[in-house]
């Protein structure tokens, strides 16, 4: 199930898993006209339809691209209507989403659900610096409020250690998370945790920005703040800053995806 879902979510039936390679490849091939003059949401007894001139959208899958609401489906819409004179599916992180919760997640959440487990078995933010005391301050500050929340919230304690060898959490811990993802067991809404986790390398981060316990900024900085150290002190190169800004549009738009599965429809 992980190797469906990084396919869907990196881009496989885009150029290149790459978001710099597919970059570069999209601005090397012709993009396909846009042949539409309008993107619209359509109401169905199903779900809320995304169409193009009155014609629903079929997933790669060739499943009809149908929405849990409104909301949702206006983001994808959305997509569609910001293409100029032709379609970049580049710009469409919210439609690749959305055909990952309908071609791979719906099938098998119990898998996804897992594999977010899975991530918080050695989560990012229990793995601290020993050294320098700066750096380990800023984890501290980033990294903290987040542990404590999955503590009074989820009911999940974590063990930290320092440096990279690999500690065992403890079962209530994961089953905690597992409870609490259970909870959240809808096709659209586990695509965009699934995502969130593996952009930040952190299923609490995840979980967290999710819940609206912290805002999207203060999410991306958390997941950063080792990268950030290093760019502070090195630097950092043109392609990675490009990388690094293609990664935060593709986590925007799994936050707004999972925020409009709670608008009302």
């Amino acid at each position: 199930m992980r190797d469906l879902l990084n396919d869907l979510e990196a881009g496989h039936f885009l150029s290149d898993p790459d978001p710099v390679r597919r970059a570069q490849i999209q601005m090397r091939q012709p993009l396909p006209k846009r042949f539409y003059k309008a993107a619209t949401v359509a109401e169905t007894p199903e779900g809320h339809s995304v169409q193009l001139d009155g014609k629903p959208i079929r997933t790669p899958g060739r499943a009809q691209l149908l929405l849990p609401t409104g909301a949702a489906a206006a983001l994808v819409a959305g997509e569609f209507e910001a293409q100029k004179d032709t379609i970049d599916p580049v710009t469409m992180p919210v439609l690749r989403l959305a055909n990952t919760a309908i071609d791979g997640v719906a099938s098998d959440m119990q898998a996804v659900l897992e594999d977010v487990m899975r991530f918080s078995s050695s989560d990012m933010l229990c793995y601290r610096a020993d050294s320098p005391d700066a750096l380990v301050s800023r984890q501290a500050e980033a990294w903290d409020p987040v542990l404590d929340w999955a503590h009074a919230t989820l009911g999940a304690r974590f063990f930290l250690a320092e440096g990279v060898m690999h500690v065992e959490q403890p079962r209530e811990a994961i089953a905690a998370v597992g409870l609490w993802l259970r909870q959240r067991e809808e096709p659209f809404r586990l695509s965009a945790i699934h995502l969130m986790t593996t952009l930040t390398g952190s299923a609490l981060i995840a979980l967290a920005t999710e819940a609206r316990a912290i805002d999207p900024d203060t999410a991306w900085t958390a997941a950063h703040v080792d990268e950030d150290w290093t760019i502070e002190h090195w630097g950092e190169d043109a392609e990675a800053s490009l990388r690094r800004a293609l990664r935060r549009r593709d986590f925007d738009a799994a936050v707004a995806l999972a925020r409009s599965v709670d608008a009302t429809a």
